[in-house]
């Protein structure tokens, strides 16, 4: 009875620690909080740890203000990242251009139908900046303080009016300040103080730079561009219609017609006033036939006369 009883024991105990998990999708990841500097690429790592099923079907969804949305279905990219990410084997979302409207909760979800458990996520941060402060020597393990331009940054932002629109996360136990979104207000020089029982140390002061784009001066820009465009376009359409075009056309080439037409009547004029003084002066011409008809009239009595004709 005795061994009965250990046989079975043995069985359950080999069946919750080596079957379970060979039946059960596992995700693990290997960074819970990226960052990367903005127009960069950044990795959001989700990795398939076990899973029996051969398709599992896998999801991703960007999470803001507590309202998830679709940033990868149905085995292609939508949403906010369309166009701008892809999925790595398995499961790793890897977003080409960052922008700070990326900065979010995503979610990894992994469903696998084949499995005894059947569907596993985790949840990764999109951060846009982090500073890290670390000590390693002090004991007892110390606690962490940060300040920006000498100021102290509260824990909560929400208990100051100083950094009540700030949207940082301050972690006093490990020493990071996380900025889930950057302003310009969070600019400037940041140092952080490690302290204990024993005393505290400071670390130099690192300025950190937002730069900031003026998305509605550029949208503006653009939409002055088109406006200009447009009535140019209208103005130039308007002017054809109207006939301005055509009427310069037209007028250049009636001009020529009239100069081409000036020029002939000259020419004809000139001909026929060359000819008329060609014919007069043919019909002064004496010709061969009548030579003593073109001559003037002599008398026969004078002398002189018939010595010209002589000579």
């Amino acid at each position: 009875m005795a061994i009965t009883r250990l046989v079975r024991c043995f069985v359950i105990l080999l069946s919750t620690h080596c079957c379970l998990p060979a039946l059960a999708v596992v995700l693990k990841t290997d960074n819970p909080t990226p960052w990367t500097n903005e127009f960069e690429s950044v990795e959001l790592s989700c990795l398939i740890e076990s899973i029996s099923t051969n398709n599992p079907r896998i999801e991703w969804k960007k999470i803001v203000n507590s309202e998830p949305s679709y940033v990868f279905f149905d085995n292609k990219v939508s949403g906010d990242l369309e166009n701008r990410a892809r999925i790595r084997e398995p499961a790793t979302l890897v977003i080409t251009n960052a922008t700070r409207s990326d900065t979010a909760d995503y979610r990894c979800e992994v469903t696998a139908p084949n499995d005894q458990k059947i569907v596993d996520e985790i949840l990764i941060s999109l951060v846009s900046a982090e500073l890290r402060c670390v000590e390693d020597e002090g004991f007892p393990k110390s606690q962490y303080q940060w300040f920006i331009n000498k100021e102290e940054i509260p824990d909560d932002p929400k208990t100051s009016a100083r950094f009540f629109n700030s949207s940082y996360m301050l972690n006093g136990d490990t020493g990071t300040l996380r900025f889930s979104e950057v302003r310009r207000e969070d600019a400037g020089d940041y140092h952080c103080r490690a302290k204990n029982d024993a005393g505290h140390a400071e670390c130099s002061p690192q300025k950190m730079e937002v730069y900031d784009l003026n998305v509605t001066g550029i949208v503006l820009g653009v939409l002055v561009v088109v406006v200009v465009l447009l009535c140019i376009t209208l103005g130039i359409c308007c002017a054809y219609k109207r006939g301005y075009f055509t009427n310069q056309k037209e007028a250049g080439n009636k001009v020529t017609s009239d100069t081409n037409l000036h020029s002939s009547s000259e020419r004809r004029d000139h001909r026929g006033v060359l000819q008329g003084s060609s014919e007069e002066e043919e019909g002064q011409m004496c010709s061969p036939v009548s030579t003593q008809s073109c001559l003037p009239h002599i008398l026969p009595g004078d002398p002189a006369a018939r010595l010209k004709l002589n000579n």
